[in-house]
């Protein structure tokens, strides 16, 4: 007997993806047709179904000419898991999700998610750029420093990363990127097809990296004032783009406002009295010596997100979340969302929402966000109440694992358990990046070799044979990154060509007087082809039509409009058979009922319509 189930052939199941809770769905699990006839040997299926921590219940499915078929509706949200059993023998899911009786098996899963869920959709299609703002552009106006930081005059320079005397890495060396630099580039960032940049933090805080917040209500003075982040919205708006803001709302600074350890702010903090009314916001362990921090880190004291002051300070009428959505922001990028309790998120969604239901949420999630178990913990993230989209690392590891080994299998893996387990609302929304400043540079994770230790990151950058070959695999990833469901975020730099391992040297400068205009003119070809093709990247839906080991090929289709995608990282030649006439938009090159697909290349192609 040949069973045939896979869940994202709506002849299988009727709803591609998480599902809507109330809404029909209907399950067909087909035998396959031998010898001009239907073959079947199994007399019973039984759909085996539970939700997360409950126990399974049992529906005999109906027999019919072809297959055994069931309709279900869900009308409780959460995550479910199933198989089928066939005359008692279990049948699961097995590779890039389809049936099967033996293998390395799971069990299926379906997200039930709020019916009335939706997400932003001036986000889906467009173009994110991701700007450390220390690091990208140091525009006109000189702005103060602050007591314990230095500022560096050598844009382009090593970072500082050595330990000081006390074994600490101070990270309080300042370039001097500031806001007018970012306006002054915002011609370029549109030129390259940007729609959205996203801030890691501009709050004030003591350290370049600006994740030890000093103070949520006051942009960090060496970036510019207020006046200057208005002027940067607007002017942005103007051109189409759109800010998010890093939202660093698990952790505070031990050097702020609210925890003042060191006695810099005018405030009572928690760490001078137990009176302060910032006291309630953090756990000691030892008054006060003694506190939770986020990875033992001191410099970044835990926040008790159970304190009813600090949810009114983030969350309330006057709070923070509110406050900068009124200066025009477009939303926010939540830092470690899997470190922030669900009830907690769900406050701030509908704090978020209740100011801009157009305001776009994503968190930081590093692995499947869908059934993701935190802390014992299993997570609601995706189900309607918290956020509209993740940080997507799977498909990061899944796109980096394909170019690296030229096998596609991990690659496909991924992007059928990203479409089976997730809304298509979070799909569309999902922030696709290659890099961040939380790891290497993409560049040299594809031509680098390994290194010991940071004094040999420091100073080791790829050979002209290694960047050329880099550079011929970021294109390749690039195409997946720019073509694949979800909105692509470009860190600032990669299209210039930048280099470097692991933080600090991932955070360089950006280097305005020696971009690499191969890469950059590559990069301006890939975000033109998404604002010419936006309806298609926003909505389409995903189809592969081919795959070999090391062959990809896959088109993105919506309202009878297609665009079709290949990477061959292979030593293979293709001849891909098409109906009428293709253009390929990065060679300019025509084909006419057959595709040429060379070893070691890709395309994208759009169809000529009569």
């Amino acid at each position: 007997m040949f069973l045939y189930y896979d869940p994202l052939d709506r002849a299988c199941k009727s709803i591609r993806g998480a599902v809507p809770c109330h809404m029909d769905l209907s399950l067909h699990l087909y035998m396959n047709k031998e010898s001009g006839e239907f073959q079947f040997s199994a007399q019973t299926c039984t759909l085996v179904l539970w939700r997360s921590g409950e126990e399974a219940k049992f529906f005999p499915m109906i027999r019919e000419e072809n297959c055994f078929s069931l309709r279900l509706k869900f009308h409780k949200m959460g995550l479910y898991f199933y198989y089928f059993e066939l005359d008692g023998a279990p049948f699961r899911c097995g590779k890039l999700r389809r049936g099967a009786f033996d293998g390395d098996l799971c069990d299926w899963q379906i997200t039930v998610y709020d019916e009335a869920y939706r997400t932003p959709d001036w986000f889906k299609g467009g173009v994110m750029y991701q700007i450390f703002p220390d690091r990208f552009c140091k525009g006109e106006g000189n702005y103060p420093l602050g007591k314990g930081k230095y500022l560096r005059y050598d844009w382009g320079g090593l970072p500082s990363f050595r330990a000081n005397e006390m074994g600490k890495v101070l990270n309080n060396d300042f370039f001097g990127g500031n806001f007018n630099g970012v306006r002054e580039k915002l011609g370029y960032l549109k030129e390259l097809g940007v729609t959205v940049i996203y801030f890691n933090p501009i709050f004030e805080a003591y350290s370049n990296h600006r994740y030890d917040t000093g103070d949520y209500m006051k942009i960090d003075p060496l970036l510019g004032t207020e006046e200057d982040f208005d002027r940067l919205v607007e002017e942005a708006k103007t051109l189409g783009i759109r800010i998010i803001l890093d939202g660093v709302f698990n952790h505070t600074g031990d050097n702020s406002r609210y925890f003042n350890k060191y006695g810099t702010y005018d405030s009572v903090g928690a760490y001078q009295s137990k009176d302060s009314p910032y006291y309630d916001w953090f756990d000691f362990k030892e008054y006060p010596m003694l506190y939770e921090c986020w990875w033992g880190i001191e410099t970044l004291p835990e926040v008790r997100e159970q304190s009813v002051s600090y949810q009114e300070f983030i969350m309330g009428e006057n709070g923070v979340a509110r406050h900068w959505l009124r200066h025009g922001i477009g939303g926010y990028r939540l830092d470690v969302a899997d470190e922030m309790p669900d009830f907690f998120l769900k406050k701030l969604r509908t704090a978020v929402k209740s100011e801009d239901p157009d305001a776009i949420i994503i968190g930081e999630v590093w692995e499947d966000a869908s059934n993701k178990i935190s802390y014992d913990v299993r997570r609601e993230y995706l189900q309607g109440y918290e956020l509209d989209s993740v940080m997507n690392y799977p498909l990061k590891n899944g796109i980096i694992n394909f170019i690296r080994t030229g096998m596609t299998y991990y690659l496909r893996e991924t992007i059928a358990m990203l479409l089976d387990n997730y809304p298509k609302e979070t799909v569309d929304c999902l922030m696709n990046l290659l890099g961040s400043h939380d790891t290497p540079r993409i560049l040299t994770v594809f031509g680098g070799e390994d290194c010991n230790n940071k004094e040999e990151m420091a100073v080791r950058f790829l050979g002209e044979n290694e960047r050329n070959y880099a550079k011929q695999l970021l294109k390749m990833a690039a195409v997946l990154q720019f073509t694949l469901p979800g909105v692509p975020c470009v860190y600032y730099g990669d299209e210039a060509g930048m280099e470097g391992y692991q933080d600090p040297f991932c955070r360089r400068c950006f280097p305005w007087d020696n971009i690499d205009e191969e890469l950059h003119n590559f990069y301006q070809k890939l975000g033109g082809m998404r604002k010419e093709l936006k309806e298609i990247f926003a909505e389409g839906e995903y189809r592969e039509i081919f795959s070999d080991t090391g062959c990809l090929v896959y088109t993105r289709e919506f309202s009878q409009k297609t665009v079709l995608i290949y990477v061959n990282r292979s030593s293979c030649k293709y001849d891909l058979k098409v109906s009428g006439k293709w253009h390929e938009m990065l060679s300019e090159a025509d084909y006419f009922d057959e595709i040429c697909i060379d070893p070691n290349s890709f395309g994208i192609l759009t169809k000529y319509y009569v």
